[in-house]
């Protein structure tokens, strides 16, 4: 109860209050400043990061670049233009070349078939044998095929490239082509039908098998 003893131990309250108050303040200013350096250093690390990448785009983009002096000079747009046109030109003579040559390969067949096989056919005379039934009008496929093709060589012996005019010549034959294809395709599945029933007769299917045979 002594006012001495009050005043005294009010001043050591204010005093451990005091410390108090500055030891969280003292960590409030610290704490910010650990942050930041925190921050600081990440930043630090990313600024590197991109300074390096950007170094290596340099250095990769001298590489790539013509090399002053050298005997290798960047193509205008009218020379990129021109290998264009000559590689699409060379492209085209090569499809030019395959439809003939397959042309000739498909002409090649039916005249085996027509030597081979039709013919020897027709001249047994073999009974119950529909030999036009079964081959249909395959000889006047032949014929036009074999047209198609001189109409092809014509457009393409001693004519320089770009004069080959091969769309012309599908124009050209495109009636009689459709007009032979026509009737080959309607007997088509009469004729697959025909064969199935010859393959049934023995006998019939062994003049069959003689012609395969000589095709061999």
């Amino acid at each position: 109860d002594c006012p001495g003893k009050e005043g005294v131990g009010g001043r050591k309250r204010n005093l451990a209050l005091l410390r108090s108050k500055l030891y969280m303040g003292e960590r409030r200013r610290t704490e910010p400043v650990v942050e930041s350096a925190t921050t600081a250093g990440d930043h630090g690390t990313l600024r590197r990061s991109q300074s390096d990448r950007t170094e290596y785009s340099q250095k990769l983009q001298e590489k790539m670049a013509p090399q002053v002096g050298s005997s290798t000079s960047a193509t205008s747009p009218q020379e990129d233009e021109e290998e264009v046109s000559r590689r699409m030109m060379a492209k085209r003579v090569k499809i030019i070349a395959e439809l003939m040559e397959t042309e000739k390969d498909y002409i090649s067949n039916l005249d085996l078939c027509i030597r081979e096989v039709i013919q020897p056919l027709r001249n047994k005379q073999i009974a119950h044998f529909d030999v036009d039934g079964l081959f249909s009008n395959i000889e006047l496929v032949h014929q036009v095929s074999a047209k198609l093709l001189s109409l092809l060589e014509e457009a393409t012996t001693d004519v320089e490239p770009p004069m080959q005019i091969i769309g012309e010549v599908f124009l050209q034959i495109k009636g009689p082509l459709e007009d032979t294809y026509k009737i080959y395709c309607y007997h088509h599945d009469d004729a697959h039908t025909m064969l199935e029933s010859y393959e049934k007769d023995e006998e019939l299917k062994q003049h069959l098998r003689d012609c395969v045979q000589s095709l061999k």
